[in-house]
C-alpha cells in the first residue's frame, strides 16, 4: 500500500458491510487466505487506540468481521489504509492552555441500529483537553436499543464513566475539579432523559 492513491474518508460513504459478505466460493476463500486481514486490522487497531481517534470507528467496524472476512471487507480495509496513507502527517496537538473554566469537555454520540446483522447501535465519545483529544471510544453496543433516544443515552452513560474517571485522575494530579463537567450530546430526548 506504500504506493497507493490516498483517499479523503476512512471508509466509503454509506458503506454497509455484513457477515453475509463472507466468502462463499472456493475462489473467494483462497483469495482471503492469502491476504493479511487480521494483521492489518490489528495494526490499525493499535494506531486507533494510541494516536488516531479519526479511524477508531472504522477500525472497530472492520474488526467485527475478523472471524470470517470476505473480499468486500478486504476492499474496505484497503480503503482505510489509503486514508491513513493520505493522512500520515495527522497528529494530536495540544495548546497547553489549562486556564479555561473547564479542564476538559466530553462529546458523545450514537448511530442507532447501524449493524445490519444484529440491529445493534454504535456508540462513541471523545474527551478533549487543552485543544486535543485525550480519550476516545467507538464500540458496538452490547444490547439492541429500541430507539435513538435509548442508543444515545447508553452512549452518554459510557461517556459519563469517562467523565468520572477524568475527574478522579485530574484530582490525583492536583487539578481538583469543583464545578460540574460538561458532557455534550446531540439528541434532545436523550438530554431530557439524562436531566
Amino acid at each position: 500500500m506504500s504506493d497507493c492513491k490516498p483517499v479523503l474518508t476512512p471508509l466509503p460513504p454509506k458503506l454497509i458491510l455484513s457477515h453475509s459478505m463472507a466468502p462463499t466460493t472456493q475462489e473467494d476463500k483462497d483469495f482471503i487466505a492469502q491476504v493479511p486481514y487480521l494483521s492489518a486490522v490489528g495494526s490499525l487497531q493499535y494506531l486507533a487506540m494510541m494516536t488516531r481517534p479519526d479511524i477508531a470507528h472504522s477500525v472497530a467496524y472492520l474488526a467485527c468481521f475478523n472471524a470470517n472476512p470476505g473480499p468486500e471487507h478486504w476492499k474496505a480495509l484497503k480503503h482505510l489504509c489509503r486514508y491513513v496513507k493520505g493522512t500520515i502527517d495527522h497528529k494530536l496537538t495540544y495548546q497547553g492552555d489549562l486556564a479555561n473554566k473547564e479542564l476538559f469537555l466530553t462529546y458523545s454520540d450514537a448511530s442507532h441500529g447501524d449493524c445490519v446483522d444484529t440491529g445493534r447501535s454504535t456508540a462513541g465519545y471523545v474527551t478533549m483537553m487543552a485543544g486535543g483529544a485525550v480519550g476516545w471510544y467507538s464500540k458496538l453496543q452490547t444490547i439492541v436499543a429500541l430507539s435513538t433516544t435509548e442508543a444515545e443515552y447508553m452512549a452518554a452513560v459510557e461517556a459519563g464513566k469517562e467523565v468520572a474517571w477524568m475527574r478522579n485522575i485530574l484530582s490525583e494530579f492536583g487539578y481538583g475539579v469543583q464545578e460540574p463537567s460538561t458532557l455534550k450530546m446531540d439528541n434532545q430526548s436523550a438530554i431530557t432523559v439524562s436531566s
